[in-house]
């Protein structure tokens, strides 16, 4: 049985220097419904006014993923990294033990759109850590793996066991995963329009599925897709 997540049934709040829109209970907004799914806690779709940003603040025992779709998202933590993040590229931060960090558009012009992911981690107070990849070069037409549990073919290694896949589509691309039994499936539509196993989704929208078998991602617009596969 598949469960369907709709954009517009988010969580939403207008800051002025910040829209943000909540597929799971965070900050102000709660639903006992939506309080995670598995391992993922948080998915915020989060539009940054240009000059704006989140002050320093900390985060612990938390895997904090970040994925810009457009604009440029400036990064410093009390690790010492510091670097200006770009659409197409991927973000991590283990908190780990506790981190404090800052996010911050550095655009005067444009605003910054970003997905930022929350995973829950296998085990608490590891040693903080950060790491990016470049999603930029990924094929369209495919699914590309951005992070695993053992950083396998390339990805960022997390203290997770779930895996997530960026597919890049083109108006009429498919493609096809296998989703394991034992193993749980969300399908998040950062943009574009698609059908999942069927269901039409919109940008923004979601779905759930825990059944064994191919999970199908077919385009009918330009599209980038999230696929977490979970355990």
């Amino acid at each position: 049985m598949m469960t369907i997540r709709r954009a517009n049934e988010r969580g939403h709040a207008e800051h002025g220097w910040l829209d943000t829109y909540h597929t799971f209970s965070f900050a102000d907004y709660y639903d006992e419904r939506w309080m995670g799914f598995r391992s993922l806690r948080v998915i915020n779709d989060d539009l940054i006014m240009p000059g704006r940003g989140f002050g320093m603040h900390p985060h612990r025992d938390m895997e904090i993923i970040t994925y810009v779709l457009s604009g440029a998202l400036e990064h410093k933590d009390s690790l010492g990294n510091g670097r200006v993040i770009r659409a197409g590229e991927v973000q991590y931060m283990a908190a780990g033990v506790g981190v404090r960090h800052s996010e911050f558009n550095p655009s005067q012009e444009e605003p910054v759109h970003l997905l930022q992911i929350w995973i829950l981690p296998d085990r608490q107070a590891v040693a903080p850590r950060y790491a990016e990849r470049s999603m930029v070069e990924a094929p369209t037409g495919a699914a590309a793996l951005v992070t695993s549990k053992t950083g396998r073919d390339g990805s960022i290694a997390i203290h997770q066991d779930a895996d997530l896949w960026l597919a890049k589509l083109n108006a009429g691309d498919r493609v096809a995963q296998p989703l394991a039994s034992g193993r749980h499936a969300w399908v998040h539509v950062a943009q574009g329009d698609v059908e999942f196993n069927g269901t039409v989704l919109h940008g923004g929208d979601a779905a759930a599925l825990s059944e064994p078998g191919l999970l199908t991602l077919q385009a009918t617009t330009p599209a980038q897709v999230l696929l977490f596969d979970l355990n």
